[in-house]
This record gives C-alpha cells, structure tokens and sequence, in this order.
C-alpha cells in the first residue's frame, strides 16, 4: 500500500515512491540471527504530544519507550508532538540500556512522511509502523531510511493490528531474515483488530489466543522478538498480572504497556526467575563438563537434556546479564 504512494520530501528533495521493488522482488539474503539480544520486557507507550510524560519516561524503568505520533495525539497536535520529540532527543541519555521507539503516523495520510523527518532528526533506536498490513511497508521505510543516510540508523517494529496484517504474518516477518529490512520486532495491536474484526474483547482472550499465536511462530520463524498488546484497564492489576502470564506462556517476549504502573508486573512477568536461572547454569555447566564433550544429549538429575536446551540456557542467562547491567544503570 505504501510503497504505491510514497513521495518524501527530503532535504535534496529526493523522490523515492516505489523504494526496493527491485532489489526485493528476487530471492532474500536469508540471516535470520543476526538480532541482537535486547530486552523487551517492559514497552511502555507515551504521547509525544505529553510532555509531563516525556519528562517522566527518563526516571521509569521499563526497557523500552514508544514515542507516539499516531493515536494518542490529535491531529491539530502532530506538529506540536513532533517538535517536541525532536527537543527531548536532544538531550536524550542514550546509555541507559533501554530502547527509544518513535512510532509514526501512516505513509498514505499526512502526517507520515514528516514523522519519517522528525526520525532522521532524533534517530531513535527503531521505528514502530502501525497497521502494517504487507511487506512493502516495511521495505519502503527501510528504503527510504537507507537512501536519506540513515545505513546504521533506526531499525524497524511492525504494528500487527490488522486482518490482513494477520493473513500476510509470514510474508512481513520474512522481511526481519534481511540486514536491509531493518525488522526486528512485532508489536500485536488488539484494539484495532477487535474493531475491525467484531472479535469479542473477553478476559481470557479466547477468541483472540488462536491469532495471538500465529504471531508469535511467525515472528520466531524470522527470528524476530514479538511484544503483546496492552491491556486497557491500568486499574485493574491481577487482570493484568494474569494476562502477562498468560502471554509468557505463549512465547512472547514482553507487554505493550500504557501506564508507569504497568512496568513493575511486565518485568517481573518477562524476567528470569532464580530457579530459572539456575536450572539454565546447572544445564550450561553440563554441557561444558570434560566427561560430556561432543555428547547432543546429558543426563542431568534423572532427566535427559538435549543440545537446544543447553542453547536455550545460554539465551536465558545473557537475558539475566542485561537485566543486571540494567539495574546498575538505574
């Protein structure tokens, strides 16, 4: 859809509607693990247009911020918001381990391509698309941030929010096994989906597990992170509680969050329990041990542990690593 209307001007007034049809219409360089690891625990939502909650985002702890110019802030305020962000990037401290997102309007409305300047102008660490609907979206935006300069720029999060997005899940999650498509994460939009839908908003989410769960194989064929929606009601914590548990279970990697609030359950949630994390040592320890060498297969305590899980182990801890380098910078 985008990739058909997009015209940006930029300084040198380059034209670049159409961006990567060529180069992406063959086959892809197939990297699927070449995303680092990043925490995602804790994705927390605030209105660019805000600036009491601009100001506050840089003593929370959550592990990565969205900066929103689409729904939170009214038309009449994009300009406004967009200034703002600018200003706050300024004077942004960027060593504090934690993700800053700017999540843009839509290329085919008004709003998108001067969100995409206000990106060159902060350089956030990725870009969050909403209603991401098929992989020229993606491509497009990665073209076009390619082409203004931005080569080790922002990467890139797909909002997730739509039935076609849904249908086109493998196609757009493919994009994350390219260096040039920049994807790194899908972030589920259910508010959108259920308006679009009719699907009932149920606690439990029974209708919606189904779909939640395409999302995330999709996302981990790719190698991609993939972060739950939020949940509406900040008021209502066990609710909460329950859904974060609930999409652990499922394999995602963190929560969208719309609330300060939120954070402390979404990290606790995502984290690593201690007895997680030391049946993740006991397993790389074995694996290590002289007397298992070159062994796909260990005995541990009575149960047989293959090699993926000693993978898996590895992953866990370097996952405890930068929760604890995290809680030292803050």
């Amino acid at each position: 859809m985008w990739g058909s209307i997009l015209s940006i001007a930029r300084p040198k007034s380059q034209v670049l509607a159409g961006c990567g049809k060529a180069r992406h219409k063959g086959g892809m360089n197939r990297t699927p693990h070449h995303h680092p690891l990043r925490l995602r625990r804790s994705v927390l939502s605030v209105p660019a247009a805000n600036g009491r909650a601009l100001a506050k985002s840089r003593t929370l702890d959550c592990d990565a911020i969205i900066f929103d110019l689409e729904d939170s802030v009214l038309p009449e305020k994009k300009a406004e918001a967009r200034a703002a962000l600018v200003s706050h990037f300024a004077a942004l401290d960027r060593t504090s381990g934690r993700e800053h997102v700017i999540r843009i309007n839509p290329l085919d409305g008004p709003d998108g391509a001067l969100d995409l300047e206000t990106v060159l102008a902060c350089m956030p660490d990725a870009v969050l698309l909403p209603k991401v609907s098929e992989p020229q979206e993606v491509l497009t935006v990665a073209d076009w941030l390619s082409e203004a300069g931005a080569d080790d720029g922002p990467r890139l999060w797909a909002m997730i929010e739509t039935a076609a997005g849904l249908l086109n899940l493998a196609a757009i999650a493919e994009i994350g096994r390219t260096h040039g498509g920049r994807l790194d994460c899908f972030v589920v939009g259910l508010n959108d989906l259920r308006k679009e839908t009719g699907i009932a908003d149920m606690a439990g989410r029974p209708f919606l597990v189904p779909l939640l769960l395409q999302v995330v194989v999709a996302a981990r064929a790719s190698g991609l992170d993939v972060v739950d929606a939020v949940f509406n009601d900040f008021s209502d914590e066990d609710a909460f509680e329950a859904e974060c548990r609930q999409a652990r279970q499922m394999g995602f990697d963190g929560k969208m969050l719309i609330h300060p609030v939120q954070i402390e359950a979404a990290n606790a949630a995502f984290g690593v329990t201690e007895a997680e994390a030391a049946e993740a040592l006991a397993i790389v320890a074995a694996f290590a041990a002289p007397d298992n060498a070159g062994k796909a297969v260990v005995n541990i305590a009575g149960r047989m542990v293959e090699k993926l899980h000693a993978d898996q182990a590895g992953r866990l801890l370097a996952k405890v690593d930068l929760i604890n380098e995290r809680k030292t910078k803050t």
